[in-house]
C-alpha cells in the first residue's frame, strides 16, 4: 500500500460526498414535481408523453397498484428483450451477421437485464448486434435504473407523508427519473467518453494487419452511450467481453476515475433525497455514513490483499502485491477500489478479474453482495435495501429500551418487520440453496474451472451476483450452459422482485400512519450510536446467513494459498 493509492481512495470519497448534496437537491425536486433548470425545455416533452400515454400525472396510485405497474412493466421490458435476442439475425443494424441467440440465453440476458443486474453468459462483440445493444440491452439499462429509483422514492414517500394512501405514481415517476435524470447526465457522459477515445459508431468492424501480417477484426459501435448508462445506472452490462478492462470500454485513468464516481453519485445522492424528504437531512447523513463505514472496511481489506499478495506468490520472486488479472494501466489500487465499489453498488461492471485476486480479496465483493447490495447499492435498490435494515435495527433498539420503535415519527410495527425480514431473507434462500445444487449437479459442476474452494467459491459467487442482481462474475465458471441460464435467471428474478413487493408492502403501511413527533423516550437516529446499531445488525443478519458458505471458500483458501498450497 503506497501513499498516493490512499490518496485516490480518499479523493474518489471526498468527490462522493461534494456530489451527494447538489444530486439530493434537484432529483428531490424532480420527484416532487417542481420546476428545475431543466423545465422549459423538458417540461413540454413530459407533458406530451403523458398525453400519448394517457397518464393523468396528478392521479396517485396505491402501494399495491404502484407495484402492478412496475411488475406489468417489467413483462413488456422481458418480451422486447427476448424478442430482438430471437430475431437478431434478420433485424438492421447487425454489421458482423450475428445470429439468433440462443432460447435460454435470450431467457437469461432478457431477466438479467429488465432486473438490473447485467449478467452476461455471453461475449457482447461476438453474440450480439447494434441493435441489441441499443434497442433491447441500453434501452433496457435507463428503464430498470429508473425503476430503482422511482421505488425508493415510493417508500421514502412512505416515511414522509402520514395518513395518506398513496405512495406516489409509478409511471410519472419513471418518466421524470428517465427524462430530467438519467437522460441529460448520459448524454454530457457520453461525450466525455468519446473524447476520451471511446468508440461510438454504427459503422462496420474494422480490419486491422498486425505486426506479424496477420489480419485482426477490431470490434467497435455505438459504445460510449452503453457505457455511461451502464455505469451510472449502475447496470454493469458490458458492450464488449471484457467490460470495463477493454480499452474501448475504460481508455484512460481519468474515464475509470469518472466510471468508479458515476456508479455511486445517484445511489448516494438518493440518502440526501431521503433526509430532505423527511425533513430532516441530517438523517440522510446518517444512512450515508452506515455506507460509507462498510465501503471505507471493504476497499481497506481489499487493497491491503491485494498490496500484500500472498506467500505463494512471494515464494514464486513475485513481489510486490497481486497484479494477476489487472490492466498494468490501472495498477492495483484503482482495480482493488474498482473492485468494492461496482460490488457495493450492484453495478457489475469489472475493470480485473476477480477470479484472480487473492482470497481475502475476492472476498471482499463476495460480502458486499451478500450484504444485500445495501453499500450505496444499485440505484434506489440500494436505498430500499438500507432502509430494510434501518426498520429492523430500530426495532431492535426498541426492544432494548421497551418501548415501540419509532423512525423518522413513524411507529415500526410488526407488520413493517415482518415485511423487512421477508425481503431479507429472500438472499439467502437463493444464494445458499442454489449454490448446494450446482455444487452436486454433474452438469453444474463440469462448468467448474477450478476444484477445491476456489472452485466452490465460483459457484457461490455467481448465485450471489445472480441474486443480488448486481451481475459481475468470478471469471472461472462456465455459465452459457441451459442449467446455469435457467438457474441464474430464477435467482435474479427472485432477487429482484421477491424484495420490492415486501418493501412496497411497508411504503403503503408506513403512509397511511400518522406522524408522531419525537419525545423524549424516542431513540436518536442521526448520530454515531444509530450508526453503529445499524452497522452491527447488517453484520449480525450477513454473518448468520452467509458466513458457513464464506469458510468453506474464500477463507480455506487463504489459508492454503498462505502455506504455499496451489488449488
Amino acid at each position: 500500500m503506497t501513499v498516493i493509492g490512499w490518496l485516490q481512495i480518499v479523493l474518489f470519497c471526498v468527490v462522493i460526498v461534494a456530489l451527494t448534496k447538489p444530486l439530493g437537491y434537484y432529483m428531490t425536486r424532480v420527484f416532487n414535481g417542481e420546476k428545475t433548470f431543466l423545465s422549459p425545455v423538458l417540461r413540454p416533452i413530459e407533458a406530451g408523453i403523458y398525453w400519448i400515454s394517457g397518464v393523468d400525472e396528478k392521479r396517485e396510485q396505491h402501494w399495491l397498484t404502484y407495484t402492478v405497474a412496475m411488475l406489468l412493466f417489467h413483462v413488456g421490458g422481458f418480451l422486447i428483450i427476448y424478442g430482438v435476442m430471437r430475431l437478431q439475425a434478420v433485424l438492421p443494424f447487425n454489421p458482423a451477421g450475428q445470429v439468433a441467440v440462443a432460447e435460454d440465453l435470450s431467457f437469461n440476458t432478457a431477466i438479467s437485464f429488465i432486473t438490473n443486474t447485467n449478467w452476461q453468459n455471453y461475449g457482447g462483440e461476438s453474440t450480439i448486434s447494434y441493435l441489441v445493444q441499443m434497442v433491447g440491452l441500453t434501452h433496457q439499462n435507463f428503464l430498470s435504473a429508473a425503476t430503482g429509483i422511482a421505488l425508493a422514492v415510493a417508500l421514502i414517500r412512505g416515511f414522509s407523508r402520514a395518513s395518506m394512501r398513496t405512495v406516489g405514481n409509478f409511471w410519472v415517476d419513471v418518466t421524470r427519473c428517465t427524462l430530467y435524470v438519467l437522460l441529460p447526465i448520459c448524454v454530457v457522459y457520453t461525450l466525455f467518453l468519446v473524447s476520451q477515445g471511446m468508440p461510438q459508431t454504427l459503422g462496420d468492424y474494422v480490419d486491422a494487419t498486425t505486426l506479424e501480417g496477420a489480419k485482426q477484426t477490431i470490434a467497435v459501435g455505438p459504445v460510449a452511450s452503453q457505457v455511461a448508462i451502464k455505469m451510472l445506472g449502475t447496470n454493469g452490462g458490458g458492450f464488449f467481453n471484457a467490460n470495463a478492462a477493454h480499452p474501448f470500454e475504460n481508455p484512460t485513468a481519468l474515464s475509470n476515475f469518472v466510471q468508479m464516481l458515476s456508479i455511486f453519485a445517484l445511489g448516494a445522492a438518493l440518502t440526501n433525497v431521503f433526509g430532505r424528504m423527511v425533513g430532516n437531512q441530517r438523517q440522510g447523513w446518517a444512512i450515508l455514513a452506515v455506507m460509507g463505514v462498510l465501503f471505507i472496511a471493504g476497499v481497506t481489506v481489499t487493497y491491503w490483499a491485494e498490496a500484500s499478495g500472498t506467500s505463494t506468490l512471494q515464494a514464486l520472486g513475485l513481489t510486490g502485491g497481486n497484479m494477476e488479472g489487472k490492466e498494468v494501466r490501472f495498477g492495483i489500487v484503482a482495480s482493488s477500489l474498482f473492485a468494492v465499489i461496482t460490488t457495493a453498488a450492484s453495478c457489475g461492471a469489472v475493470n480485473a478479474m476477480h477470479d484472480s485476486f487473492t482470497a481475502l480479496g475476492g472476498m471482499i465483493p463476495l460480502i458486499n453482495i451478500e450484504l444485500g447490495e445495501i453499500i450505496v447499492g444499485g440505484v434506489g435498490a440500494g436505498m430500499y435495501g438500507m432502509l430494510l435494515f434501518v426498520i429492523l435495527a430500530i426495532f431492535v433498539a426498541g426492544l432494548m429500551v421497551g418501548r415501540t420503535p419509532e423512525y423518522v415519527g413513524k411507529k415500526i410495527e410488526a407488520r413493517e418487520v415482518k415485511m423487512a425480514m421477508l425481503a431479507i431473507l429472500v438472499l439467502p434462500l437463493m444464494i445458499l440453496g442454489w449454490t448446494a445444487v450446482g455444487v452436486v449437479y454433474p452438469a453444474a459442476v463440469a462448468s467448474m474451472a477450478n476444484a477445491g474452494p476456489h472452485g466452490f467459491t465460483e459457484v457461490l459467487y455467481a448465485y450471489t451476483s445472480g441474486t443480488g442482481n448486481n451481475g459481475s462474475a468470478f471469471a472461472g465458471l462456465t455459465g452459457n450452459t441451459f442449467f446455469y441460464n435457467l438457474t441464474l435467471g430464477c435467482a435474479m428474478f427472485v432477487g429482484r422482485f421477491f424484495m420490492i413487493v415486501p418493501a412496497m408492502a411497508i411504503a403503503g403501511s408506513l403512509a397511511g400512519k400518522k406522524s408522531i413527533p419525537p419525545s423524549m423516550g424516542t431513540f436518536p437516529t442521526t448520530g454515531g450510536l444509530f450508526v453503529g446499531l445499524v452497522v452491527g445488525v447488517i453484520l449480525i443478519m450477513g454473518g448468520l446467513t452467509f458466513f458457513p458458505a464464506l469458510a468453506l471458500g474464500p477463507i480455506v483458501e487463504h489459508l492454503a494459498m498462505n502455506a504455499g498450497n496451489l488449488f
